[in-house]
């Protein structure tokens, strides 16, 4: 299978090819049809958009066994409630299932259903193989997808996947057993982070942290952010308001020094004196990612599990570390658009250095509620919004292609809601309705990372 894009001359054959069964079922969408200006819903569905953020999973033969497509994985969290689209009667995953497996059966599945499903998975997966990955993207309308993972492998690889690590594991060198005690999801979270570490400490030679901070920066910090940006990676992801807040001091380096010496060795570290340490640690690893040419990612949503902390997550406390000088190259996206907080994210896009994805948001939402907040960040800042799915692995009804899917489905049909409504209220033409279409979907992730698909 040939994975190099096509060029302007034959995009058009390309696009009707890639992008049918995109065509077909948002034809069938349950929106009502009067809300997106049919012109403009051609134009939409044309084009093979840029997923800013998700989970995919290895194509066989390697399924079965993948864990690398999260360092924090969510199954074993402490259980919240679901919304309706994570939930086993969503009704959407019927859609799903007949554009991606010819599978046909109402929400939920009982026992014979689900092993009927699991067969018309295994047939698709049987014969395309390796190129598995390749065509759920296809059928999702997607062009790229950047593949938030700890590490790639076969069948998700460039120029369709694009790689983007974890770099928490490297904000908490110590001993993090009193953290691991506040709640029973950082329990079962930071000895996966303790893993990844020494997984990087393992990677540039090295048994345990260094005695000072400037060897931990020299030896291990920056030789890992190097290395990954060497294999490729366009950003470093950072799940760290499943561990702590947004709230980032800007501690001196003599006093983030003091503190990695007195507990290098061991020991549980003073609190308050090891968040400094953190604070340090993220403005550090930001400012070389500015420098290696790689974006910043945060998890910005209200997360998974009964106790993460929702107000830790408020944009809004990021503001300082945009802000920052130093920082004033490297470039952060907030991922899931900030939900609950979305005019808050909204009002940080005036930082020249600051972005949104919707991805998650297209899953969780329907595409009317999610268009009234998305039309708002349109209206404002069109160029520093992104299309994105947050395809994952949720449950054995809503796999990472059924996530994938559905959220492309709906992100498309959010956009042709907000901009129709631009159009139709005089605020935009037809020709610059298409034109914010073409950044939201493309144009804004391309620039960012400096790519072309």
């Amino acid at each position: 299978m040939n994975l190099t894009f096509p060029t302007r001359a034959n995009s058009a054959i390309f696009l009707v090819l890639l992008l049918a069964p995109v065509a077909l079922a948002q034809s069938n969408s349950p929106q009502s049809s009067a809300a997106i200006d049919p012109q403009l819903r051609a134009f939409i569905q044309s084009i093979p958009a840029f997923d800013n953020h998700a989970h995919p999973v290895l194509p066989p033969p390697n399924d079965a066994t993948d864990r690398n497509f999260d360092a924090l994985a969510v199954d074993n969290m402490v259980p919240e409630t679901d919304p309706v689209a994570w939930r086993p009667d969503n009704p959407e995953l019927s859609a799903a299932w007949a554009a991606l497996w010819g599978f046909h059966a109402a929400a939920p599945l009982d026992a014979k259903g689900m092993k009927a499903l699991q067969a018309a998975r295994a047939r698709v997966k049987s014969r395309e193989g390796l190129h598995y990955d390749d065509w759920v993207l296809d059928k999702a309308g997607i062009g790229v997808m950047n593949a938030n993972r700890v590490a790639m492998g076969p069948g998700i690889e460039p120029p369709r996947f694009r790689w983007v690590p974890y770099a928490d594991a490297l904000l908490f060198p110590l001993d993090n057993s009193s953290l691991a005690a506040e709640t029973p999801d950082r329990e079962h979270f930071f000895p996966l982070e303790d893993k990844l570490r020494a997984d990087y400490l393992h990677a540039v030679g090295l048994e345990t942290i260094p005695s000072t901070l400037d060897e931990y920066l020299g030896k291990v910090v920056i030789p890992t952010l190097e290395r990954q940006r060497a294999q490729g990676a366009l950003a470093e992801k950072f799940e760290v308001a499943y561990l702590r807040s947004f709230d980032f001091s800007n501690p001196t380096r003599a006093q983030a020094a003091e503190v990695y010496a007195k507990w290098a060795a061991g020991g549980q570290p003073d609190p308050a004196a090891y968040k400094l340490l953190q604070d340090f640690l993220f403005r550090a690893i930001a400012r070389e990612c500015g420098r290696l040419g790689m974006a910043v990612h945060l998890h910005g949503m209200a997360g998974a599990g009964r106790y993460y902390n929702i107000a830790g997550s408020n944009p809004l406390l990021l503001e300082s570390v945009l802000e920052d000088p130093a920082l004033k190259d490297t470039n952060f996206v907030l991922l899931h658009g900030g939900w609950p907080f979305v005019r808050e994210a909204g009002a940080l896009l005036q930082k020249p250095n600051f972005y949104l994805d919707i991805s998650q948001q297209s899953l969780t939402f329907p595409a009317h509620t999610l268009a009234g907040w998305l039309r708002e960040w349109l209206e404002t800042f069109p160029d520093k919004v992104l299309f994105g799915t947050d395809g994952y692995p949720f449950t054995d009804s809503l796999g990472w292609e059924e996530s994938t899917w559905i959220a492309a489905r709906n992100a498309r049909e959010a956009l042709g809601i907000a901009l129709t409504g631009m159009m139709r209220e005089g605020e935009i033409d037809r020709g610059r309705a298409q034109a914010i279409a073409t950044e939201v979907l493309r144009a804004n992730a391309e620039h960012l990372y400096a790519i072309s698909q």
